[in-house]
């Protein structure tokens, strides 16, 4: 066993070199961590940990075919082994947050209306659609203070995930499960609701003015202080809402 895990390590290190030197593409290099995983059972995610990582650098590519690439190429890994879902999705949230933070400081500060970056937007997808089936340990999806204005998250799986202070405005949630989420002060003004669980979720101080929240399941849902201000709620499941001093002006 000594001389496996021996061996084991070297191919870790022998990946992180190939890497580095750009050698190899970066789809062998995931299922070259695998297989080293592989040969020793008792291998936990500490020991890929660093390999993974060196993998997501890649993410900060120029080249925008090459971040896409790793996105999809991370998704897949993350469907394949599920036992890495939740560091696969800390890589992909942390690149949507920290890109969003670049963008708002270049760009977003002359734009109100932007137009969310193809790359952003792929990520958030790939978050989006996640399988949760077979994911074993629990773990929460953290995308707070993230500018995402526009972005399209229709039927997207974001279920008990922190979206606290999120900008959201103009995004697409159609059909989205939402249930449990925190968006507590979240900028959902003109965002598209229309038929999302947002069951348990937490709403407080939320603008949700001009909101489409048309057939939404609002059920259990804290919205104290909420401003739904011209939001359409026609066949919105309001049942045991804490609906105190929202604005319905």
């Amino acid at each position: 066993m000594l001389t496996a895990i021996i061996n084991t390590y070297k191919i870790l290190g022998q990946l992180k070199q190939h890497l580095a030197n750009n050698q190899i593409p970066l789809k062998q290099i995931i299922l070259g961590i695998v297989t080293a995983q592989e040969k020793v059972v008792d291998i936990t995610f500490s020991a890929l940990q660093n390999p993974l990582l060196l993998v997501a650098k890649h993410l900060n590519h120029e080249n925008m075919d090459n971040r896409l690439a790793v996105i999809y190429h991370l998704e897949e890994f993350s469907q394949n082994y599920p036992q890495y879902h939740w560091e696969v999705m800390g890589i992909l949230t942390n690149f949507v947050q920290n890109h969003a933070a670049d963008i708002n400081q270049n760009r977003f500060n002359n734009n109100p209306s932007p137009t969310i970056p193809t790359d952003i937007q792929v990520a958030l997808t790939v978050i989006g659609r996640r399988n949760t089936h077979k994911v074993e340990s629990d773990g929460q999806l953290d995308l707070s203070q993230t500018d995402m204005r526009g972005a399209d998250l229709n039927q997207a799986n974001l279920e008990l995930a922190n979206l606290y202070q999120v900008n959201l405005s103009g995004a697409n949630l159609s059909g989205a499960n939402l249930s449990g989420v925190i968006l507590s002060a979240a900028n959902l003004s003109g965002a598209n609701l229309s038929g999302a669980n947002l069951s348990g979720a937490i709403l407080s101080a939320a603008n949700l003015s001009g909101a489409n929240l048309a057939g939404a399941n609002l059920q259990q849902a804290n919205l104290y202080l909420a401003n739904l201000h011209g939001a359409t709620l026609g066949e919105t499941m309001l049942t045991g809402a804490n609906l105190r001093e929202a604005k319905f002006g």
